[in-house]
């Protein structure tokens, strides 16, 4: 496995059964069983073990420890929140009846037959805001808004779906500098984390900008201003309204994502524009790779790639799922199935491997590394950057934004220049970042991105 810590996953990546079998397979297009069949049924259960110095497996067993606790408080407030509503008895019988829609949509191969692209000149609102984190001396920052345009495709959810008002307008936070228009990047937040100060935080915003790019905070759908009334939690709607409800989130999401970019190309002029995301949003900046061939990158962190996988191995709420699994006597292999549409295992990338990196976490409990490994396969082993740390604490982060911002500059998303603030920033953090590698002796480029 490329990068610091090496996979030590007992399968071979030619086994049959093997997840990253599955993965290549899923790529092929033409293969006869899809991903969600190859995948093994105890994929949840499988460790995914690692190579690495004694001081690096300390620091990956205490963060994976914070992992599992905050993991443990969340599955049980979703188990205890979302499960009853969206996993009733009658709703798990509607989605089981609607299954075959999905189904055939995911065995088609094709994302646009349900990510139907926006319609276009869907008008964008801008305002001040009113506690911007962040303020840049060179350029503006504004909250950008719109109504939605997404339509569930399952009717027999529609009503109810679009019963929650406040997930109709779409919400994102815009830097931007003066002398425009720059590169953009969109960053997606994870489950539950879409505070705008604590993701300027994460994706290193003031970096970012400093770099030369400018910035789009992309809220989730059923997160903060789209959060219903009377929804528990940030996120609460994403997952309690089944199956389907899953799949059409994503949809949304898909769908307003494009919308922005939409805006930011023939409004306000942006050429370049890349994708990232962490968690939640690391899996949407996957899918939106499945779908975008104007995309110039995409970037997950730490993300997720199956999630009826994920959630047997969030416990408590894994217990339960499963209960209600044997109750209907469904397999793991059928939930896939069913939300393979909005997978983005489902789909090859619209874009090549130099254009595509993965972020993971050795120690990351709340989406293991296998989750990364298994999005690598699929994507015929593009660069890849593993750190010493879990799903909350990325521990040398500096090192990865190095990595991407080599990434970034190698595709020709930015154009280095001579004076510009964004070298003196990328050798201030550099200095350090260097001398850890050289006395580590790190490779963060997979066999085959090494090259002369």
């Amino acid at each position: 496995m490329p990068g610091r810590f090496r996979s030590n996953n007992p399968q071979a990546p030619d086994d049959p059964d093997a997840a990253g079998a599955a993965a290549r397979a899923a790529a092929d297009g033409g293969a006869e069983v899809p991903w969600w069949q190859q995948l093994a049924e105890d994929f949840a259960s499988r460790p995914e073990p690692f190579d690495h110095l004694l001081r690096d497996r300390l620091l990956v067993g205490s963060t994976a420890s914070i992992d599992v606790m905050v993991r443990t408080a969340a599955a049980s407030m979703v188990a205890g929140l979302a499960l009853p509503l969206g996993y009733r008895p009658s709703q798990l019988r509607r989605d089981l009846d609607d299954a075959r829609m999905y189904t055939d949509l995911a065995d088609s191969g094709d994302p646009q037959r349900f990510f139907a692209a926006p319609p276009a000149g869907v008008p964008v609102s801008e305002r001040v805001p009113g506690w911007p984190h962040f303020r840049t001396r060179d350029g503006h920052c504004a909250d950008l808004s719109f109504a939605s345009p997404y339509f569930p495709l399952n009717a027999s959810i529609r009503d109810g779906y679009l019963g929650h008002r406040a997930n109709r307008t779409a919400h994102a936070r815009y830097w931007s500098h003066d002398d425009g228009p720059r590169p953009t990047i969109i960053a997606i937040h994870g489950f539950g984390a879409e505070s705008y100060w604590l993701n300027e935080w994460f994706f290193a915003l003031p970096w970012l900008y400093a770099f030369g790019c400018d910035v789009l905070l992309f809220t989730l759908p059923f997160h903060g201003p789209r959060k219903s009334l009377l929804s528990p939690f940030s996120g609460h709607g994403f997952f309690a309204q089944g199956l389907a409800g899953i799949n059409e989130a994503f949809g949304q999401a898909i769908c307003d994502l494009r919308v922005f970019f939409d805006w930011l190309r023939d409004v306000r002029g942006v050429r370049r524009i890349g994708v990232t995301g962490v968690s939640l949003g690391g899996y949407t900046a996957a899918l939106l790779a499945s779908v975008e061939p104007r995309l110039q990158f995409s970037i997950p962190n730490v993300p997720v790639t199956s999630i009826a996988d994920l959630v047997l191995e969030w416990q408590p709420m894994g217990v339960a799922v499963q209960a209600l699994m044997r109750r209907y006597n469904r397999s793991v292999t059928e939930i896939r199935h069913v939300l393979a549409v909005a997978c983005p295992l489902t789909y090859p990338p619209v874009l090549p491997r130099e254009r595509l990196m993965i972020v993971g976490g050795a120690g990351d409990r709340m989406a293991p590394p296998k989750h990364s490994r298994l999005l690598w396969e699929h994507w015929d082993q593009p660069s890849m950057h593993w750190f010493p740390g879990s799903h909350l604490l990325h521990l040398d982060r500096g090192a990865y934004l190095m990595e991407m911002a080599r990434f970034m500059t190698g595709i020709g998303f930015v154009e280095r220049r001579s004076g510009d603030r964004r070298e003196a920033g990328e050798r201030r953090r550099g200095n350090g970042v260097a001398s850890t590698e050289r006395r580590r002796g790190s490779d963060r480029r997979g066999p085959e991105d090494r090259r002369s």
